[in-house]
Formats: structure tokens, C-alpha cells, sequence
């Protein structure tokens, strides 16, 4: 594709996200055909598809076999997850943990001042998550932390929580295996809620910040398989699961803790 031809593309994802705008389209609402949006835009079909895989890949539209193309979760999102890093490390969770030591609490307590009412009732529901086993499948959008930043009625915040869950999802997977107490984990979590709830922000950055720091001390405690030594053939341990294991058994990235 030429230069001038990438320009046109990119142009045209421009106009097609300001569709979605100006419509007041949302996630799941069909959009035009490719052959109606060239008809439009006054140009060729295969420009509007490149236009749409380009908005795919960032997953502001969504193709599905035989139906269509439809308006897809990152139509409202304004930060932007790289699902392609590395498996998890010691250090990759533990930078994770560290960021959400920074983050988090303060989120929770912006969260108890503004107490938004759906978002409040959501992070009751939400607080339950922590029983049930870990794994890559579930929606970031319904994890408790960023249904607690949603309650915070700052939407770019939301979304700061969510992209950091999404990018490090194989972290956020190994924190609830080596986190595992699941009735600890939801007692903490209830905490949390109530604090939000009751509109206490001294509380909530308290509970938050002690939760995440006991989840850093389960880290810190964890044996993690040795990821350096995967060209060793000859002292290959199968009787313990690695990482890699556990995420090979698990479904798409988009999980909740």
C-alpha cells in the first residue's frame, strides 16, 4: 500500500469513528456495509476494509463471519492495551503489583467521594469475584478494581485500571495463584465496598493500599519456574506447572481479581 493510500486509510478510520460518534452509536450497534461506507466516502472497497482492520486492531469495530462489522469495546477507549509482551516473571508481577500500589489506592478513595450509584451496585456484585478461580477468560470490564474505579465517576481513570489489567493479564493471573486464599481475598474486597459505599475515602485508601500490599508479600513469598532455562532439555521438571502451562490452558486475556 502506498504512502498516500495508508493516509487515505487512516483518514477514512478517522471519519468512520466519527460515524460512531455523531450516530451515538455503541458497542454492538451494526455499522454500514463496506460497500455503503465506499459509496459514501467516495471510494474504493478494499480502502474502507483497510479502514475497518485498522480500527479492528485496536478494537473499535469488530467483524463477525457472515453478519457484519459492528461497533466493538474500544470504541470508548481512549487507552490502548499491548497484549504481546512476554510470560509473566517474578519482577513483570511485582512491577505490576508496585503500579497498583501507586494507583489503586487513591483511586479507591476518589471512588468513596463521588460514589457514583450504578457503579456502586456493580462493585457489590463485583466484590464476589474473588471466589471464584483465576483465569484469563473473564472480562476486565467486570473486575472488581476497575468497577471501583468506574464508582469513581472519572472515566479516563476506569480506563487507566482497565488497559493496565488488560496488557499485564498473565500477571494478573499468576497474582491470584499465588494470592489464593479466595475467602481472604473476598472478605478484603467486601471491605473495600463497604468503605465505598459508606463514603468513607480515609477508609477506602487504607483498605485498598493494605490489600494490595499483602498481595505484594504473597508475591514476594511465591516460588516462580526459572524462565531463563528453557533450552535445558535435560533437567525438565514434570511434576510442577509452570506459568506458561497454566496460561496455555486458559482462554483469551480479559480477567478479573
Amino acid at each position: 500500500m502506498s504512502r498516500s493510500e495508508l493516509s487515505l486509510s487512516e483518514h477514512l478510520a478517522d471519519s468512520i469513528v466519527e460515524i460512531i460518534r455523531t450516530e451515538r452509536l455503541v458497542p454492538g450497534d451494526a455499522l454500514a456495509s463496506s460497500r455503503d461506507l465506499a459509496r459514501r466516502f467516495d471510494v474504493t472497497t478494499p480502502t474502507v476494509r483497510e479502514a475497518l482492520r485498522r480500527l479492528e486492531a485496536t478494537g473499535v469495530v469488530e467483524f463477525r463471519h457472515g453478519s457484519g462489522t459492528y461497533v466493538g469495546p474500544g470504541s470508548e477507549r481512549r487507552l490502548l492495551a499491548n497484549p504481546h509482551l512476554p510470560h509473566g516473571s517474578r519482577e513483570s508481577v511485582l512491577e505490576l503489583v508496585e503500579a497498583r500500589l501507586v494507583l489503586e489506592p487513591a483511586v479507591a478513595a476518589a471512588a468513596a467521594r463521588t460514589r457514583v450509584p450504578e457503579a456502586v451496585e456493580r462493585l457489590r456484585t463485583a466484590a464476589a469475584n474473588a471466589l471464584h478461580p483465576p483465569r484469563e477468560s473473564l472480562r476486565a470490564s467486570v473486575h472488581f478494581h476497575v468497577v471501583l474505579a468506574a464508582a469513581s465517576g472519572n472515566a479516563l481513570l476506569r480506563e487507566t485500571v482497565e488497559a493496565l489489567l488488560q496488557v499485564r493479564a498473565r500477571e494478573q493471573v499468576e497474582i491470584r495463584h499465588r494470592y489464593n486464599d479466595r475467602a481472604r481475598d473476598h472478605a478484603e474486597h467486601v471491605e473495600i465496598f463497604e468503605a465505598v459505599r459508606d463514603g468513607d475515602a480515609d477508609a477506602a485508601e487504607r483498605l485498598t493500599r493494605e490489600h494490595l500490599g499483602f498481595i505484594r508479600e504473597a508475591v514476594l513469598a511465591a516460588d516462580f519456574p526459572d524462565t531463563h532455562d528453557t533450552d535445558d532439555t535435560n533437567d525438565t521438571d514434570t511434576t510442577t506447572p509452570t506459568a506458561h502451562t497454566r496460561d496455555s490452558a486458559a482462554a483469551e486475556p480479559g480477567v478479573r481479581r
